[in-house]
């Protein structure tokens, strides 16, 4: 690894396509030999090894939902079928469910976004995930090593003690969850420390919890913290990460991401919200199409960072929290994140359904709201939800609220 870019995250398109196609032919060729999941899926699917050798191809397949592999692996422990019995491995995880995981042993397993988030060698990390049996604690720990970080196993012991690890071992980077993060902060100045001017810690990666903006802006503006996401699962591992412009999530190399119509299963256009589906390239544990249960979307358009990888727009929310409009999902995140950007602002969407057609109107509290405004709400709503709105209207001052829905759907399907 460079110093800031794997060399595979600046190859060309072209390159990685014709890469991850390789990698995924001889991924199903050894599941179907190997896997009594793998073959069984794909004899009743009437399909072959051969039938299944590009990315568009795994669209023939079905999507595996977590509750799926909870039940197969129930049906055929420990693994469900879905891998080779007789393949060496180093260590077992388990999460809720149970879900018994062996563990993947790629170098490169979250390194990428460590290193994207600038961690490097010299950095002393406290890792703040379990290192019991759950992957967490020990996936990340080799993923900071993998970059040269220093890792401080903390796991969940309390906030005085992560105060005291903080303080005495001048700690400069963190990885875990936001919100135990601004408990240590909070615990560090019910102690009588000033966190940005007594402490050294200026880096920190969050996974497995979302990180809400004002949450980001105290970090970084109140207490000094750069800070970054990562995105993962533990079936499949890494899946994205945030780059130093922060402006969405770079996929990570040697794995597909699709993003997927949750009905349907098939890819949807770049740009359009749908389930974001993975296959881990490897050959240890043959899952393929997993389902997240979690809704994004592709961003086009190329990252200043100089990473040549596709990324998604963050997570909008889960699989049955979207709704269906004109072929394209809204979730109610969108609508939060259009609401961000105008503060104060009262809407509501009403989704109705004349002629068989989805109509979209928009209701609005916006007394001085004239012609150049309703033009700026409507491309602002368009370019996050990606579905155009056919009314803007105005609601009458009172009549809508922080706390009352953002979206009603009142289509009826009689």
């Amino acid at each position: 690894m460079s110093a800031y870019f794997d060399e595979k995250e600046i190859r060309s398109p072209e390159a990685r396509q014709e890469a991850l196609n390789a990698g995924l032919t001889e991924m199903v060729q050894r599941g179907y030999e190997r896997s009594s999941r793998v073959r069984q899926i794909f004899d009743k699917a009437g399909l072959t090894p051969q039938d299944v050798t590009t990315v568009d191809d795994l669209q023939k397949l079905p999507v595996i939902s977590r509750e799926q592999v909870v039940s197969w692996e129930a049906e055929d422990p420990p693994y469900g079928g879905w891998c080779d019995r007789d393949m060496k491995i180093d260590r077992i995880f388990i999460s809720p469910g149970p879900v018994y995981e062996p563990h993947l042993t790629e170098k490169s397993l979250w390194s990428r976004g460590y290193c994207a988030a600038g961690f490097r060698a010299g950095d002393i990390v406290l890792n703040t995930f379990s290192y019991h049996m759950v992957a967490a604690g020990l996936t990340f720990h080799e993923g900071l090593r993998a970059v040269g970080a220093t890792v401080v196993p903390s796991g969940t012991s309390s906030t005085d003690n992560q105060v005291q690890l903080i303080r005495d071992l001048a700690v400069t980077g963190y990885t875990g969850t936001p919100s135990f993060l601004m408990a240590i902060i909070a615990k560090a100045e019910e102690q009588g420390y000033l966190f940005r001017e007594d402490f050294h810690l200026t880096r920190a990666s969050f996974v497995a919890e979302p990180l809400q903006p004002s949450l980001r802006d105290r970090f970084e503006h109140e207490y000094g913290i750069d800070t970054y996401q990562m995105y993962g699962a533990t079936e499949v591992g890494d899946i994205a990460y945030e780059c130093r412009e922060k402006k969405g999530w770079h996929t990570v190399e040697d794995l597909i991401v699709e993003i997927v119509d949750p009905v349907t299963g098939l890819q949807v256009p770049t740009g359009a919200l749908g389930e974001v589906v993975v296959t881990r390239l490897n050959d240890i544990f043959f899952l393929f199409r997993f389902g997240t249960g979690d809704l994004s979307r592709f961003v086009e358009d190329p990252c200043p960072c100089g990473r040549t990888a596709v990324r998604m727009d963050g997570i909008a929310g889960r699989v049955g929290d979207a709704v269906k409009v004109r072929g394209m999902f809204i979730a109610p995140s969108q609508l939060m994140k259009v609401r961000e950007r105008y503060p104060g602002l009262n809407f509501q969407v009403v989704i109705t359904r004349e002629a068989y057609r989805d109509r979209l109107t928009v209701f609005v509290e916006a007394p001085e709201a004239g012609e150049v405004w309703l033009d700026e709400f409507s491309r602002c709503f368009r370019g996050i939800c990606t579905v155009a709105i056919d009314e803007l209207r105005a609601a009458s001052p009172g009549t809508l609220n922080e706390e009352g829905p953002l979206m009603v759907d009142k289509r009826s399907w009689e």
